[in-house]
């Protein structure tokens, strides 16, 4: 497998197939789509392949009619990059896709990789391999890795013969071909079963298909798990965890509402603000606000604006969480403290969990609400306010 230097710079396209339903991965939302790390998994691969300066051009197949909700998944990335309508089978969406790079002004590309979106792991070491093997005259290049466990035939419930593995190869994408031969290929296809992919297909016209080395980080996302499992293994690679601090307090005053992690909590008193004053939420904003590095509550929402007054404050704290998802971060964890003699926060814990999941999107379980006196010492000691410190922690691309 080992390639020498290429010595030319063919024009190089990439498809990236994102038509499918992803049923086999579990979930609502197709497999693709999935956040991982903060992103959708199709991004993962766009963004590898628009980072090459190997790839000329990125043509993205999607179901028909889902190409706008597409675009708002991937936001900015949408616009580098080319969209085409999918088909039902694969082949039908990489022949679509073929066919909209043959029509372009400026002539098809000299060779075009067709990778699986599930597989969020290209790295640029890969797709190098791929376009040398292309440029010293190999019609077709795939990556592969050895087969290491050991294989057996099924024989009902029980284990049959053994399989010799020294001859196999796990096939990963991207696969890379030369565009005229795999473009023959699909128009000449006569079989009567659909192919698992497209070097299926080369081989059957009479190409040459290349094995250069593939990647573990090229997994695919296919059953229950597998998302999760590259979750953990593929993501921190590319994140970096921040850990940001708040503080607030405010005074208490006969009547009025009370509010406290977005919960309306009986009490003779309520706290003084130009907000709804909920001084849990708001420590919790700048905790998140911290972590960014993006000022403090103060200078997104100024006591001095009118707008905010009387406002609720989980619209405070749903605007600190999009800005975590617009910088392509994640928010993992809450651990807010409210410190004060009266009323006793405990019977209201749950609500005030659910309450900041709801507004966050966490799970509960990734969010910590205590409470704590000063032994009636101080402001909050005397019942005259009640303050909150909250820690938060964000993961943010490497690049953020």
């Amino acid at each position: 497998m080992t390639l020498q230097p290429a010595q030319d710079c063919p024009l190089t396209a990439a498809i990236v197939l994102a038509a499918g339903s992803g049923s086999r991965a579990g979930g609502v939302v197709p497999k693709q789509f999935q956040p991982l790390g903060g992103r959708p998994v199709l991004a993962w691969s766009i963004e590898a392949f628009l980072g090459s300066n190997l790839i000329d051009r990125v043509v993205v197949a999607v179901a028909p009619g889902n190409e706008a909700g597409v675009r708002e998944w991937l936001g900015d990335l949408a616009t580098r990059v080319t969209f085409v309508d999918g088909d039902e089978t694969r082949r039908g969406s990489v022949f679509k896709a073929l066919q909209a790079l043959a029509d372009l002004e400026d002539g098809p590309p000299d060779f075009v990789l067709v990778h699986d979106s599930a597989r969020p792991g290209v790295t640029s070491i890969v797709i190098e391999r791929i376009v040398r093997a292309l440029a010293q005259g190999n019609d077709g290049a795939i990556p592969v890795l050895p087969v290491v466990d050991t294989l057996v035939r099924e024989d009902g419930q029980q284990a049959g013969d053994v399989v010799d593995r020294a001859a196999l190869r796990r096939v990963q994408t991207p696969q890379g071909f030369r565009f005229a031969r795999l473009m023959q290929a699909h128009m000449g296809w006569q079989g009567n079963d659909e192919p698992t992919d497209d070097a299926q297909m080369v081989c059957a016209a009479g190409g040459a298909v290349f094995m250069v080395e593939g990647e573990s980080a090229l997994e695919k996302i296919t059953l229950p798990g597998d998302h999760e499992r590259l979750e953990q293994s593929l993501a921190p690679a590319h994140f970096i965890t921040r850990t940001g601090l708040g503080f607030d307090v405010h005074r208490l005053e006969p009547g009025g509402e009370l509010w406290l992690n977005g919960v309306n909590i009986p009490h003779s008193h309520g706290l003084a603000g130009h907000s709804d004053a909920d001084v849990a939420l708001h420590a919790i904003v700048d905790a998140i606000l911290g972590a960014l590095a993006e000022g403090d509550i103060g200078s997104h929402f100024p006591p001095s604006d009118p707008k905010w007054r009387g406002a609720s404050s989980d619209q405070f704290l749903a605007f600190a969480v999009d800005r975590v998802r617009t910088r392509g971060g994640i928010l993992d964890h809450i651990d807010v403290t409210i410190i004060c003699e009266a009323p006793k926060i405990g019977p209201h814990r749950d609500a005030m969990r659910g309450r900041l999941a709801e507004i966050t999107g966490l799970r509960s379980e990734a969010i910590s609400v205590k409470a704590t006196t000063t032994e009636r010492l101080g402001l909050t000691g005397r019942g005259e306010g009640i303050a909150a410190q909250a820690v938060v922690s964000v993961r943010l691309p490497l690049s953020a």
